[in-house]
């Protein structure tokens, strides 16, 4: 059997170390790239005496050499407390961490995957948000760094593609939940999770009417491998993410029943620009990729709570 080479920007992140672990049990041999800046050494410990995991500290706005089949760039921080914290960074991680990926991929040839963000839709005027969705974002608000970043590195992508023959694939990730989540990311899961595990009282935004939807961490990896394994000629972007809806009121009285805890809800006021609905339209990653979600939000809470509940 012949092993591929797979480069993980990330690869020490929420989503980058469950990615690593998927490629390893497929018998890849696998480079994990991280700065650990959010990425966190606990996520891939049980890797580290596996002969085919390397593990390299280094920063994606810094060139980078070396030999890979495959690149998956998922280096950035993702969640609004982490990549609000150092926005000029957020940019050039998204930006430059494009350019030098991009440019290792077009000297050895290989093919690379953008893990790009449903919040290049910003907060949607469409509803569910198609590929096709061009997106209502405000270029210069609180969360701008992030989304104009990864929209930025969308084109750097699609340009990298047409004058240089480099074999992309682009991804759209919607929220996406799972054990490894950073239990201080500030994320509505596992803040939520950790607030009704230690019986506080559970914040939410606004009324709670805004919508989210969640997909559970093993879905987007398959999606994303399926992605990668897909015909040069289907590039993207195509949506990843689970279609069920929920309000963020019911996600807090679903996590409250999970965990048998004893918070009470309270109100806090909206932050800005906020989404007030998210729901991809997954018609495309059905029709090219045969990908649908499978594990439903009841079933993935629990093996999160499980998680943090041995974490905290």
């Amino acid at each position: 059997m012949t092993r591929k080479k797979v480069l993980v920007t990330g690869g020490a992140g929420f989503v980058g170390s469950h990615l690593c672990d998927r490629l390893l049990k497929e018998g890849n041999e696998v480079f994990c790239l991280d700065n650990f800046f959010t990425g966190q050494k606990q996520n891939i410990v049980h890797l580290l005496d596996n002969p085919f995991f390397e593990l390299i500290r280094h920063d994606v706005t810094a060139p980078f050499f070396i030999e890979a089949d495959e690149i998956y760039n998922l280096a950035c921080p993702a969640s609004p407390i982490h990549y609000q914290y150092n926005a000029i960074k957020t940019m050039k991680t998204s930006v430059m961490g494009a350019i030098n990926m991009l440019g290792l991929a077009k000297r050895i040839k290989a093919k690379i995957l953008q893990a790009s963000t449903s919040e290049v839709y910003g907060d949607p005027l469409v509803h569910p948000q198609p590929e096709s969705y061009w997106g209502h974002v405000n270029p210069i608000g609180e969360r701008s760094c992030y989304d104009e970043g990864k929209r930025s590195a969308e084109t750097l992508f699609v340009n990298y593609h047409k004058q240089n023959d480099v074999k992309i694939k682009i991804i759209r990730i919607f929220n996406t939940y799972g054990p490894r989540m950073h239990p201080n990311d500030g994320r509505v899961v596992s803040n939520f999770i950790v607030q009704a595990l230690q019986n506080h009282d559970i914040t939410i935004y606004g009324e709670g009417q805004q919508t989210r939807s969640f997909q559970y961490v093993d879905d987007l990896v398959e999606g994303m491998i399926r992605m990668m394994a897909s015909s040069d000629q289907f590039t993207g972007p195509v949506n990843i993410g689970n279609p069920s809806e929920f309000t963020i009121l019911e996600l807090a009285e679903k996590v409250i029943a999970l965990t048998g805890s004893k918070s009470k809800i309270i109100n806090m006021p909206l932050p800005a620009d906020d989404p007030m609905m998210r729901q991809p339209d997954i018609s495309l990653a059905k029709k090219e990729l045969k990908w649908s979600p499978e594990i439903e939000l009841e079933e993935g809470l629990a093996k999160t709570i499980a998680y943090f509940k041995s974490i905290i």
